[in-house]
């Protein structure tokens, strides 16, 4: 008879922050919950731009092309904080943006396994949120200078200097939520810090890059309206400004970790981050 071996003293070593809940059920539904969000963004988005920048009576209360680039910062900028402090944004972490999933990885409070579905989510529910807004508003969506809310540089601006652009913009984003997610005190601001630079990347870039900063942003706009140009730009700059965002932050403030990965600035079950 084999003998059982003696039982250790040893604690268990715990488990990696991200991949405590990453049960296919649980990133099915939290994947589910960032295609609704992404679908609601999108729809504002292509809502606000319809009634600021389209024909209306609000655009034409609103002088010069600038003071209408900030109206729709300021405008999506407060959804977007909306969003990430709804239910579904405090169950899912409110990311919105394939970018952020992907920093929260990087920054270890995110599973690597869900980083795949939750960025299928948002490319779909961007594409969705626009279509919706067309069956909402009409073919004034379709029509310039609406064009389905998609972005498009200013002319000179090449591939280059968008993507260095676009990259050092979500570079900043990110590394500002990181080092506010390392503090318990500053995490419950990040709604508002995302909403914030969001807005103020839309009213000083718009009439440039377009201010994008979220691939989701651009994406659907971009793909219902067959403006393809510099879309693999705008998909790609703002994850890899991400990720040298989450290296260069990990550098400067080795000492201290992302405590979450929910924007809103809680724990999973919506408690306040320990001290």
């Amino acid at each position: 008879m084999t003998s059982e071996p003696a039982p250790s003293n040893a604690p268990a070593p715990p488990a990696a922050p991200g991949n405590r809940t990453a049960t296919p059920s649980a990133i099915a539904v939290r994947s589910a919950l960032e295609f609704l969000l992404t679908l609601v963004l999108l729809f504002g988005v292509t809502t606000i731009v319809r009634w600021v920048l389209g024909p209306s009576a609000l655009s034409d209360a609103v002088p010069g092309i600038h003071l209408k680039l900030l109206v729709v910062g300021a405008a999506v900028g407060l959804l977007l904080a909306g969003l990430i402090l709804s239910r579904p944004g405090r169950l899912s972490g409110g990311h919105i943006n394939p970018a952020i999933s992907l920093a929260m990885w990087r920054f270890g409070v995110f599973p690597g396994v869900s980083v795949v579905p939750y960025v299928l989510a948002q490319l779909a529910g961007s594409v969705l949120g626009v279509l919706a807004a067309r069956a909402v508003w009409g073919p004034v969506v379709a029509r310039s200078p609406v064009v389905y809310a998609a972005l498009r540089p200013a002319s000179g601006w090449t591939d280059g200097w968008l993507f260095a652009a676009e990259a050092a913009g979500m570079g900043v984003i990110v590394y500002l939520v990181g080092y506010f997610l390392q503090n318990r005190r500053l995490a419950p601001a990040v709604p508002w810090l995302v909403g914030f630079l969001i807005g103020a990347a839309i009213a000083l870039l718009g009439t440039s890059t377009g201010g994008s900063v979220n691939p989701a942003r651009q994406f659907g706009p971009a793909v219902v309206s067959g403006e393809l140009a510099f879309l693999w730009v705008y998909l790609v700059a703002p994850m890899v400004g991400a990720v040298i965002a989450a290296f260069v932050l990990d550098r400067l403030h080795a000492r201290r970790t992302v405590l979450t990965h929910r924007l809103c600035g809680t724990r999973a079950d919506g408690t306040p981050l320990p001290p």
